[in-house]
């Protein structure tokens, strides 16, 4: 589907010309409201006119366009950001394109040269920004890009003004990408290399001719719509290409020794090392940065002297880490066992969020079923007495802090199917263990058996902070590898809500950790309050898989990879997209809420199965009000009386899509509490109403009046078409996305 910008309202400095005029006319040709600001300067800043930017005006007006022209200073930031507020009443977008050049050599380069270079440059940007900000923190949205140059990148001779300040804007955008993230305003950079008015007096005439500004636009409207969740990015582009550029760092080395000066010497006699990218690392935030130089003070203190290259892929050899690869590995945790009784396996399957409400998951919930069975991802906690019970304390080699302890990635495989009942035995072995620089990795496989069957097979990778540095492999073949989804839209989306005693419902399971349940605790480990157990997401996510693909089968499911990103409080929604290849269903999941991923790299295997389950969706035969019907409902569960007292009738509705017809669903808010219905309804519906997937989807949205849709044939209704007036209740108020 072609991105659109309706609705949006963006500003674009320098925007007269060049690449400012390229965007511009390219947010209205794709239907948003723009400022086109330019102060009519010359390349040096001199002069002032209203012609170009009345006249970028005039072409997206001509061609049906809204747009309205700026002739302020970009240091009149608040000016130019009130200009979108009077006359389209919010901003959602800022490009700072507006730029000069003052090139002299720096022995030339006078204090007005310098000055006015960064007034435009780097404080145009800041006033321009900040004037923005708060609008875009009070509406939750927010896209701002920073122009920056390879000049600032690289350096270039003549141009140290503009190199400071073009790096500078970097800096900038780095912050504010960090400052923004929880109000979903994300700032990204380009250094674009384009034709125009700056580029012209510094490459040759054919050159700048081929480069045009249209081969670096699409980028910047990619990087502004609300489906990019790229923020902080710095990105080089031009003639059609796109590069992502990230910081690298060499492993280093440690210079100096306890209770001993650092030396110009030494410094000098390690220089071939400290300049080794061998294994570079790719710091991605300043505590990562921070990171070696912490461990290094560490280590000094502690052992007086330090190996030249701390972290450097020598031997595995016991280290001031505390951690000895050549010990640890393949040493067997001892044999745990685990007993249980219906009474787990139900406990269990409350805890990731089963509910009576639910028919289908009776099978789960009641012992009494014909075909009761435990949850497949229940497997995991037999087999988690190995992490729980302090094993790993007893593992030679392995010195580390167990405070410092994080649950990474977690795979499970069914070999058989679960029991509900019995006496199962884990054995676990130490299978590798990674030096990642700033914390070490533990890879733990933990086979559960009942008698001499294998049932399941676990692997646990764990992450030491702080326990990297002592001279071993970065990656094992032993690991079993987390896998990106698809590049495409997801094939189904499931919405879930946990409760605020979700993480104390799950404990009840085995994983006691207090940061789960004691503020106190989870004070001390960084967080406002309790936070969710990663494995009661790794649960939730795994249903949701196997009631939509596998009809919940339990037989059918083979196997599970997550990798743990970020904590779910409880209380939070979510929401799991799921992407089918084959037999292969790769997942994510966020939290609603935030759109934060807490679970990235997943995926499940199921087996094969002889007919297709009938909720099964083919690849790429998505629909987008999947996820709004499944909002529906979750709110229907939530506010049901109240929306039946308000609505008090029966919809039907028909979604096509390609013209023909792919879903039914039935939103009955006039008998009990409220349902919603998916397929052939058994009543009879008051008014059935009939549109494609992507009008339904700007009807949601706020883009499309069903009244208009309805009069424009988008919109076909049968029935009482006064009903119609009722959709705002349903459509706006309780599934806004």
């Amino acid at each position: 589907m072609a991105l659109s910008f309706e609705g949006r309202v963006v500003l674009v400095t320098g925007a007269g010309g060049g690449l400012g005029k390229e965007y511009a006319l390219a947010f209205a040709e794709r239907g948003a409201s723009v400022v086109v600001n330019d102060l009519g300067a010359d390349t040096k800043g001199g002069g002032k006119s209203s012609a170009a930017a009345d006249k970028v005006v005039e072409e997206i007006r001509a061609k049906g366009g809204k747009a309205v022209a700026n002739y302020d200073s970009v240091e009149d930031g608040e000016k130019l950001i009130q200009t979108a507020l009077d006359t389209f009443g919010r901003i959602d977008i800022v490009v700072n394109n507006a730029g000069i050049l003052r090139d002299r050599s720096f022995a030339r380069t006078s204090d007005l040269d310098w000055d006015l270079i960064h007034r435009v440059h780097l404080r145009g940007s800041f006033l321009v920004t900040r004037a923005a900000w708060n609008h875009m923190k009070n509406q939750k949205f927010g896209r701002i890009i920073m122009t920056a140059s390879a000049a600032g990148i690289y350096g270039n001779f003549g141009q140290a003004n503009y190199s400071a300040a073009k790096l500078g804007m970097l800096g900038l955008s780095n912050t504010l990408a960090i400052e923004g993230r929880k109000n979903n305003i994300h700032c990204n950079t380009i250094a674009p290399v384009a034709g125009s008015r700056l580029t012209e007096t510094v490459m040759p005439p054919d050159l700048v001719a081929s480069l045009k500004p249209e081969y670096v636009a699409p980028m910047v409207l990619w990087l502004c719509h609300e489906q990019c969740q790229e923020n902080g990015g710095l990105f080089e582009l031009g003639a059609g290409w796109v590069g992502k550029l990230r910081w690298e760092r060499s492993q280093g080395c440690t210079v100096r020794q306890k209770n001993q000066p650092m030396t110009p010497e030494a410094v000098r006699d390690q220089w071939d090392k400290i300049c080794d990218f061998t294994d570079a690392t790719k710091p991605n935030n300043i505590q990562e940065s921070l990171q070696s130089v912490v461990s290094v003070l560490s280590q000094v203190e502690s052992e007086g002297e330090v190996d030249a290259n701390p972290t450097a892929a020598l031997a595995p050899a016991a280290s001031t880490s505390g951690i000895n690869p050549a010990e640890a590995i393949g040493q067997k945790i001892p044999s745990t066992t685990f007993s249980f009784s219906h009474v787990q396996c139900i406990l269990y399957a409350l805890g990731v969020g089963m509910s009576t409400q639910d028919p289908d998951h009776l099978r789960f919930l009641y012992e009494g079923h014909s075909e009761f069975s435990a949850l497949p991802t229940f497997g995991v906690i037999p087999s988690q007495a190995a992490m729980m019970e302090g094993g790993l304390s007893s593992v030679p080699g392995l010195d580390i802090d167990f405070t410092q302890v994080l649950h990474g990635e977690q795979y499970l495989e069914m070999l058989k199917p679960l029991p509900t009942s019995g006496t199962l035995t884990s054995e676990a072995t130490v299978a590798d263990v990674l030096d990642k620089g700033s914390g070490a990795i533990i890879l733990l496989d933990v086979n559960t058996y009942s008698g001499n069957e294998l049932i399941c097979y676990n692997q646990f990778s764990v992450f030491v902070v702080g326990a990297g540095g002592f001279g071993g492999k970065r990656t094992s073949e032993k690991a079993k590898a987390a896998l990106p989804p698809p590049n495409r839209a997801p094939d189904a989306v499931v919405i879930d809500s946990t409760t605020k005693d979700q993480a104390a419902l799950y404990r009840l399971s085995g994983d006691w950790n207090p940061l789960h349940i004691d503020p106190d605790f989870a004070a001390m480990g960084g967080f406002k309050a309790p936070i969710l157990h990663g494995l009661c997401s790794f649960g939730f996510a795994a249903r949701h898989v196997l009631k939509h693909f596998a009809g919940n089968d339990p037989s059918r499911f083979k196997a599970i990879k997550v990798r743990f990103v970020k904590p779910v409080m409880p209380g939070q929604s979510l929401q799991t997209e799921m992407w089918k290849e084959g037999n292969r269903i790769h997942i994510q999941c966020k939290v609603k809420e935030t759109d934060a991923v807490v679970l990235s790299g997943a995926y499940v295997d199921l087996h094969g199965s002889s007919e297709a389950s009938p909720e099964d969706l083919p690849q790429g035969a998505s629909l987008q009000s999947e996820l709004v019907f499944a909002e529906i409902g979750r709110r229907i569960k939530d506010l049901g009386p109240e929306l039946v007292k308000k609505v008090n009738a029966v919809f039907g509705w028909e979604i096509t899509k390609d013209g023909k017809s792919s879903a039914e669903w039935t939103i009955d808010l006039k008998n009990g509490s409220g349902s919603l219905h998916k397929g052939p309804y058994s009543g009879k519906a008051d008014v059935t109403l009939t549109l494609s997937d992507e009008n339904f989807m700007e009807v949601v949205q706020g883009k499309l009046n069903p009244q208009k849709a309805f009069f424009s044939g988008k919109l076909k209704v049968r029935g009482n078409i006064m009903l119609s007036q009722k959709l705002e209740v349903i459509l706006k108020d309780y599934a806004k996305l």
